[in-house]
């Protein structure tokens, strides 16, 4: 293999550009050219991709987003639009593809394996919900974002004496809003992953304020509801005053945590030699802290899972 694609797809997350820094200088120092495409699948339709060199990715391992930008494509879905970016492909010569994103970007990768196209695909997501993978690159930014939020936010609810209900992405994933509310002692978590019981949250509540406590934090996964919802309900129901903090895209800028961007480069490099290996249709990741690699087909077909011991602990520590 000479020649070689990278291209990042659907919602940005910091550590992107650590992956495709280290794709680009892990394939060059093999002497494999490596061509960039921008804003991922549509991108590769419309033939916007560009030869990189050594240089075209300095100064970016810091850097949040993604120098390649990235963009939907609903063209892609199609048989028609995999065609024309597989002869994009051909075009440039490219005999291998680097696709850095999460399960929609996969699903992309697996209809160019179908086609006969080497695709490696790398989880890069804030939501942390891939399979086969205990972390996907832009989690630990994303969740020191969230921790940093509440810690501020904390200080004003402890000063005004009332409860906030704070709601954080993930998609269909708790992960963020259990991490977060683990590392920020929240009171109540709500996640996808686990019911609840608004009686019980109730309940926490007024017990909380009966032994004095003036504060109160809640975090709640989107995958859950609304937060401004929520809120609404809680005002309704208990009588109290309380505030709603959606953190909204906050959460997917900044620059990458260490943590991040190391695991973006491993990730990104481990791309490039599974490709050199003749490895094809296969994502790759990180397990009890090495390397590992998985069917793509397998990855997609399975969901994510939570840690639900680290819920039962979360609401243990907040009685």
């Amino acid at each position: 293999m000479k020649r070689i694609g990278v291209l990042t797809s659907g919602g940005d997350s910091p550590g992107m550009n650590a992956a495709i820094r280290a794709v680009v200088r892990k394939a060059i120092y093999h002497d494999i050219e490596v061509y960039g495409i921008y804003y991922g699948y549509a991108g590769l339709i419309a033939g916007d991709i560009k030869k990189m060199e050594l240089g075209s990715v300095g100064d970016i391992i810091h850097r949040g987003g993604t120098m390649l930008y990235t963009a939907r494509c609903e063209e892609f879905k199609t048989l028609e639009g995999q065609q024309k970016g597989i002869e994009q492909l051909k075009k440039f010569g490219i005999e291998g593809l680097v696709v850095i994103g999460g399960d929609g970007s996969f699903r992309g990768a697996q209809k160019l394996t179908e086609h006969g196209f080497p695709t490696i695909g790398v989880p890069g997501t804030i939501d942390n919900d891939i399979p086969g993978t205990d972390f996907t690159i832009g989690f630990d930014t994303a969740l020191n974002t969230v921790i940093d939020a509440i810690d501020k936010i904390r200080d004003t609810a402890t000063s005004h004496e009332r409860t906030y209900v704070i709601e954080v992405m993930g998609r269909h994933a708790g992960d963020l809003a259990l991490w977060a509310g683990l590392a920020d002692g929240a009171e109540t978590i709500l996640i996808p992953e686990a019911e609840h019981d608004f009686d019980d949250i109730m309940y926490k509540l007024k017990r909380g304020q009966e032994r004095g406590k003036k504060h109160s934090i809640i975090i709640i996964a989107e995958g859950v509801g609304s937060g401004i919802d929520f809120a609404q309900r809680l005002r309704e129901e208990t009588n109290t005053e309380n505030r709603v903090t959606v953190l909204g895209h906050i959460q997917r800028g900044g620059s990458p945590t260490g943590a991040d961007r190391v695991l973006a480069s491993r990730l990104g490099a481990k791309a490039v030699d599974l490709l050199l290996e003749g490895k094809e249709g296969v994502t790759v990741g990180i397990q009890q802290n090495k390397l590992v690699y998985h069917d793509i087909n397998e990855i997609l077909a399975n969901q994510h899972t939570i840690d639900l011991d680290m819920y039962t602990l979360s609401q243990e520590l907040s009685i």
